[in-house]
């Protein structure tokens, strides 16, 4: 059974700046809580791993399908993956360099263990996205502050 979520969030800083921080996927770590590493291996190709409970990961291979400057990311995981998961983040302009950020993800737990893992660590999906979405927005607008000065 697949599971979707959507969340926003108004981020303080501009358009280009939200979109390369976010693009840049080995950043996530620093706001995505359950998001141990994220590994660039090909041109459109990252490797993810996701802390579970009781020291437990889960693995899985993820293609960037789209991906439009300043605009959207899409991605699929890939077939071979423990988790099948897709989803895309898109990004509005607002005044005041200001920028909507807005994430729909899917996802469908495996069965067995891993299945157990990934449905404690998404029990509550929402509230996981929208928490993953305030750290985002503190790193991106820490991140402005320092390239600003």
């Amino acid at each position: 059974m697949t599971h979707q979520t959507t969340q926003s969030i108004i981020v303080g800083s501009d358009v280009k700046t939200v979109y390369k921080i976010w693009s840049n996927f080995e950043n996530f770590p620093h706001f995505m809580e359950n998001i141990k590493s994220v590994t660039k291996i090909g041109d459109k190709l990252s490797h993810w791993v996701m802390s579970g409970p009781l020291g437990f990961n889960v693995e899985w291979d993820a293609e960037t399908t789209r991906m439009e400057d300043n605009a959207r990311i899409a991605w699929n995981s890939r077939d071979n993956s423990t988790i099948t998961t897709s989803g895309q983040v898109t990004f509005t302009e607002l005044p005041n360099s200001q920028t909507e950020v807005t994430v729909t993800l899917q996802y469908e737990p495996p069965a067995g263990i891993a299945g157990d893992i990934v449905a404690k660590v998404f029990s509550n999906p929402e509230a996981r996205l929208a928490e993953d979405l305030q750290n985002f927005k503190r790193y991106a607008e820490g991140m402005q502050r320092t390239v600003n000065g």
